[in-house]
């Protein structure tokens, strides 16, 4: 049989990169067994449910490279399909009409937790205790209802909901890959709604559906669904279809082993694009949230598939760490075919006026020189800035003191020996320096920071041969000029 997993996030706000990770790691599931991923945009909740959400979800697994290999399924096209299988059990005596109304649950809700308060109570003895303890646990006990029986409504227009007829009795067993074998009583299941009052399927029942429907045949997911498998098994069994494999992995912690939250740097996915992450990157370090194999740290999404295996998946939650998503970033661009990372740094430096193609052609010499100075795009955008910034009136305090007026005469003499250089390749330029400095009896450390204040201004720069090269001998010599007196 073929291998057919899927994510099916809700787009009732941004993809997360715990969603993010779950997609990923049914992706690879899929991969590895030359098997089928698919998407499904669980958006029957109209209320809370934005085209913007949608959107952003799709963009956001198209940037990680994560798309599906077939169109998206939307789960509110097939309202129709889960109301006729809601149906089908009410006629099969799967399910039956249930008239309790929302006020008389919440009635029995507010009840059980008034006798259980009421237990709390000092002066009881302790068989008052138990007893009250006991008619609580009755009132907030999974819900079997008192119409599952045949019982006759009390108006023949009374509104009514379709119900789950839950097992009487016995367990219900899930052999999860990663948890291993976990059984509950049937008794921990309540009556669970199938069809609201007004005719609309629930989100239980519209999973089991959709994914009996798309042909799933695994189902992996956050162990925060783990007591949601308890109840849609039973909904399989009543339709007498084949329950999928199911794999509920660890969620993600923050740093303090606290639930993930934005304190702990839980933003949207595309969010991490736009702080200058790579997408590679982000995949790679979600894969060591939960999934390790070997001695090897770094996967690419391609390597990963090769070896991807559920025995490789972490059963204790993972932390988020920044510091070490930042570790995998700075790999990848160290990596990165140049180009490819040239057109992902443009966005982080188009904000600048001078960025025309004389400063792209500067950048792109420098780049592979450069590509170390920075764990992000935004920090190699900055490494970058002295190519293209040279805002005299900007100086740093150490370029104003290494530009004082008696520097100037030497950054003449400087001036005029580059401007007479036969060649302009970095050896060429290393040399003439030291034969600079040789010929006027001068140390690198007196001649290279008027040189280097002038190029850059103070700004952050590498050796002053690469400096120069880059820079090209037009832009040098300007830049040397707007430092000399006129």
């Amino acid at each position: 049989m073929t291998m057919i997993t899927r994510f099916a996030p809700s787009p009732t706000g941004m993809l997360h990169i715990g969603g993010a990770r779950t997609a990923l790691f049914n992706v690879l599931l899929a991969k590895h067994n030359d098997g089928t991923f698919l998407l499904r945009i669980e958006d029957t909740d109209k209320s809370r449910s934005t085209p913007e959400a949608t959107q952003a979800i799709i963009e956001a697994l198209d940037w990680l490279g994560l798309a599906p290999d077939e169109p998206p399924v939307f789960q509110s096209a097939n309202a129709d399909r889960h109301v006729a299988c809601a149906n089908e059990m009410l006629e099969t005596g799967a399910a039956f009409k249930c008239y309790s109304t929302p006020e008389e649950l919440q009635t029995r809700r507010e009840q059980g937790e008034g006798l259980r308060n009421a237990a709390k109570q000092d002066g009881l003895s302790e068989a008052a205790r138990q007893d009250l303890l006991q008619q609580a646990n009755e009132k907030l006990a999974p819900f079997r209802s008192p119409w599952r029986d045949g019982a006759q409504p009390p108006s023949p227009d009374a509104p009514y909901t379709i119900r789950l007829r839950a097992p009487e009795q016995g367990q219900i067993c899930l052999n999860d890959h990663l948890q291993g074998e976990i059984k509950i009583d049937a008794s921990e299941i309540d009556d669970l709604i199938l069809l609201r009052a007004d005719g609309t399927p629930t989100y239980m029942l519209a999973v089991v559906v959709d994914d009996h429907d798309m042909g799933v045949t695994l189902v992996l997911r956050g162990n925060d669904h783990l007591r949601n498998t308890f109840r849609q098994i039973p909904v399989y069994q009543a339709m007498g279809w084949d329950v999928p494999e199911f794999v509920h992995v660890p969620l993600i912690h923050g740093e303090d082993g606290g639930k993930l939250s934005k304190r702990h740097g839980a933003l949207s996915t595309l969010a991490y694009r736009d702080m200058g992450y790579l997408p590679e990157a982000l995949c790679a370090y979600l894969l060591r949230l939960g999934w390790s194999h070997g001695d090897t740290e770094i996967f690419t999404v391609e390597e990963a598939a090769a070896v991807f295996t559920l025995g490789g998946l972490n059963k204790s939650a993972s932390r988020l760490d920044l510091a070490k998503l930042d570790d995998v970033n700075s790999h990848f661009i160290r990596v990165a075919e140049p180009d490819r990372l040239l057109t992902l740094l443009y966005p982080f430096i188009a904000e600048h006026e001078k960025m025309d193609d004389t400063v792209k052609a500067r950048i792109k010499r420098a780049l592979p020189a450069l590509r170390d100075r920075g764990n992000t795009l935004p920090e190699l955008a900055s490494a970058c800035r002295f190519l293209w910034d040279n805002n005299v009136n900007a100086l740093t305090k150490n370029a104003r003191k290494a530009l004082k007026p008696e520097n100037l005469s030497l950054l003449g003499n400087i001036r005029q020996t580059l401007d007479a250089a036969e060649t302009w390749t970095i050896e060429g330029l290393e040399k003439l320096i030291a034969e600079f400095c040789y010929r006027h009896d001068l140390s690198i450390g007196r001649v290279g920071p008027p040189l280097r204040a002038a190029l850059t201004g103070g700004l952050p720069a590498p050796d002053l041969a690469p400096v120069l090269s880059w820079l090209g001998r037009e832009e040098t010599l300007k830049r040397i000029d707007l430092h000399m007196p006129h």
